[in-house]
């Protein structure tokens, strides 16, 4: 991070702040390319998915500006429950000032105090080079690929990564 950078911090959202999240929510999903939200989400649908539904919602900020959002929530009920899941978004105009690695580290450390003992992401669209890149270096590891599972609206059907990290020492 950029001495710019320093003033970034990551902490819970609230409900109130869907009113920032929702454009970033929104410009990611309209894209098409990364995430398998249908590009028409309805605020409404949105809050319910982003907000509601996850375990907990962050956001990072800068000067009290919000750049981005994560959730994490539990993989699966059951003997599953001790795999978490998380999603992560970033303005366009934030891009390239890390981010996604800042929130990727922050939810790793909420996720072993959540009791978790990994992390899952479930359905990582190949063709995101980026984010594929960014969670091999922090130790994401590709345990499954879905063929031809995204339907990208520029380059077609491409696959989809399931990628996986252990998180506990026990």
């Amino acid at each position: 991070m950029s001495e710019r950078d320093s003033r970034l911090r990551v902490r819970e959202a609230h409900a109130a702040d869907f009113d920032s999240v929702w454009p970033i929510f929104h410009e990611v999903v309209a894209a098409g390319d990364t995430y398998s939200y249908d590009p028409d989400t309805t605020r409404e649908e949105a809050f319910a998915h982003w907000m509601e539904k996850p375990r907990q919602t962050f956001v990072v900020e800068d000067g009290g500006q919000i750049l981005g959002t994560y959730y994490i929530k539990t993989n699966h009920d059951g003997g599953g429950r001790h795999v978490c899941n998380c999603g992560f978004m970033v303005s366009a105009a934030a891009r390239g000032r890390g981010l996604a690695k800042l929130m990727c580290e922050h939810a790793q450390a909420v996720a072993i105090e959540l009791d978790y003992q990994a992390m899952q992401f479930n359905f990582v669209v190949a063709s995101n080079t980026g984010a594929v890149r960014l969670w091999q270096k922090l130790s994401f590891e590709i345990v499954g690929t879905l063929p031809k599972a995204f339907n990208h609206p520029e380059i077609g059907y491409v696959d989809a990564y399931v990628m996986y990290k252990w998180l506990s020492e026990r």
